[in-house]
């Protein structure tokens, strides 16, 4: 991807945060769609905010369900202000927020006979994963492997993210791998 979509991602999540935190009408939608057609097509994207190097709200979409506009405009906001392991972001925390964009490629779903076949065909660092057993589903984004790169911690801690036993891959829950080109602000943004 060329560094002006690059740009021009991150500047429509950093404008979609401090939009709602000054309440001022900042990113013109159809201006942005008539100088970058590109937007208007379907995009599932994942928000990361970090505040000195620590997470302080990630929220995305794992599936392209709206224009890559609005899935941008609607995470960066709902990571800022709506990630429930998190107090809202404050106007003063704005200056120092790091922002990361992940854009996912379509889910697929890997079939898998055991968990030695699945340690097989799991791709560290390149895998992003969804996990779904019954009505239970969680995702992590290929960059969690950087902070969890063990495979048995990497699962055990997603099980119990989708609210599952740390051993719940011994029931074969249905796994889906995704990747995620990731787009970070330079530091001097």
């Amino acid at each position: 991807m060329d560094k002006i979509k690059k740009e021009v991602m991150l500047k429509i999540a950093r404008q979609a945060i401090a939009e709602e935190l000054s309440g001022k009408k900042l990113l013109d939608r159809e201006a942005l769609l008539r100088e970058h057609p590109w937007l208007a097509e379907p995009g599932a994207a994942f928000v990361t905010l970090n505040e000195n190097h620590q997470l302080r709200g990630c929220i995305g979409s794992i599936v392209a369900h709206q224009p890559l506009i609005d899935d941008l405009i609607h995470n960066a906001k709902a990571a800022a202000f709506s990630d429930p392991r998190f107090s809202p972001v404050r106007p003063e925390e704005y200056d120092k927020l790091e922002i990361e964009i992940s854009l996912l490629t379509p889910p697929q779903e890997l079939s898998y006979t055991d968990k030695a076949d699945l340690q097989r065909k799991i791709r560290p660092g390149i895998d992003g994963v969804i996990l779904r057993l019954g009505n239970y589903q969680a995702t992590y984004l290929p960059s969690v492997w950087e902070q969890l790169p063990d495979f048995d911690m990497f699962f055990a801690t997603l099980c119990q993210k989708a609210g599952l036993a740390p051993n719940c891959l011994d029931a074969h829950p249905v796994i889906y791998t995704y990747q995620a080109e990731k787009i970070k602000e330079e530091p001097n943004d």
